[in-house]
């Protein structure tokens, strides 16, 4: 596997983890009060959780296709995703 798949791939995994995370808590919230908010909130991050499903399968499977001038702004996208979901996975920690 090239490098940039891998880190790319890497990146996907552990916004997947993050997601995984958030998916609980909003579970959870939703057995603790049964409000609507926490459904949507968990449609919303399993949404996103099988874009990072796919993404690092395309990362694994496609790395023949990717072009490496592209590398630069996939993993800048994967990393302002993480950084807003740690942010966010904050918020709902507090």
């Amino acid at each position: 596997m090239e490098s940039n798949s891998l880190i790319l791939s890497i990146v996907s995994i552990t916004n997947m983890v993050v997601l995984g995370v958030l998916i609980a808590m909003f579970a959870k919230m939703y057995a603790k009060t049964r409000a609507q908010l926490p459904i949507g909130m968990m449609v919303v991050a399993s949404m996103l959780f099988l874009h990072n499903v796919i993404g690092a399968m395309g990362y694994f499977t496609m790395e023949t296709y990717f072009v490496p001038e592209i590398f630069p702004y996939q993993l800048g996208v994967g990393i302002a995703e993480l950084a807003g979901l740690l942010i966010f996975l904050k918020i709902c920690f507090d």
